[in-house]
């Protein structure tokens, strides 16, 4: 079982190009693509807010190449990679082929797109359907993500667009190609108001089941700390992977996990880290 994890808790830090050799020297066999600052959106201007990140830019194709080389000189290789957000604001939604085109450059063969949180699978098939054939032409799958909302009277989750086993299935059911496949977001399967478990998304998904986003919490919160730090059972989640005979990569996206540590010891934290995903590989292998 081979391990990854987003760059963008690091590269907050120390930027993409460190955080992609980091990333190999802790131990990782490969990267996430974070794209997250490709665009950001100021909700006050509705507008996007300026921007220098090289993703941004006219050379976003040429950045990708480029951290797609450090990690083939580092011995690691891109994965998957994750879009902007959210899509379900227009200026946001214009970037994906972008994205697209980037994880495909990176070496990446998935990229994960959000769905629009509140709307049904019928309108986010509409989305998807819009970029699949761009997506083909590349050679990368499009991967939904389960979500979730939060209500602040009742201070807890509530549903939202693939965040139940008959609404995840519900959006694959409704674009139904070989191209568009489910990312588990562990954490977020397992916020419990949401009335599910990670373990019950895993065996309903089955062999739709491409890619990950591991990280832990305290089963209230989308806490994205690093697995064994909370209050998640790894063990029964493993054990679940290895019924359906999963086969991609146990990809972290503890990228809250990074927040206390500064650029002077962030090796420290990656390295944390790669040991709690290989830990979990390890398990794997071992069921």
């Amino acid at each position: 079982m081979k391990i990854s994890t987003e760059i963008h808790s690091a590269a907050n830090h120390i930027g993409e190009e460190k955080a992609v050799e980091l990333v190999a020297k802790a131990g990782f066999d490969a990267f996430d693509l974070s794209m997250f600052d490709m665009a950001r959106y100021d909700r006050d201007k509705k507008a996007l807010k300026p921007n220098s990140n090289p993703f941004a830019g006219n050379e976003y194709l040429a950045f990708a190449r480029r951290l797609k080389q450090i990690g083939l000189d580092n011995g690691i290789v891109c994965n998957q990679s994750h879009a902007p957000f959210p899509t379900a604001i227009p200026e946001i939604r214009s970037f994906m082929k972008r994205a697209i085109e980037c994880t495909a450059e990176a070496g990446g063969n998935i990229c994960i797109i959000h769905p629009q949180n509140n709307e049904t699978p019928e309108k986010n098939a509409e989305m998807y359907f819009e970029l699949l054939p761009f997506a083909k032409e590349h050679g990368v799958k499009i991967a939904t993500e389960n979500m979730w909302n939060w209500d602040n009277k009742l201070n807890q989750p509530v549903s939202a667009a693939c965040s139940d086993p008959a609404s995840f299935n519900a959006h694959l059911d409704a674009v139904n190609d070989d191209f568009f496949v489910a990312c588990l977001d562990i954490g977020h399967a397992e916020m419990r108001t949401l009335g599910t478990n990670a373990v019950e998304m895993i065996l309903a998904l089955g062999n739709r089941l491409h890619a990950l986003h591991i990280h832990d919490n305290d089963l209230w919160n989308d806490s994205h700390q690093i697995p064994f730090s909370m209050n998640i059972d790894f063990v029964a989640v493993v054990d679940a992977l290895k019924k359906i005979g999963y086969n991609g990569y146990f990809t972290l996206e503890a990228d809250r996990y990074l927040e206390n540590y500064t650029k002077d010891n962030i090796f420290e934290g990656i390295k944390n880290m790669a040991d709690s995903a290989r830990k979990l590989a390890a398990m794997f292998e071992e069921k």
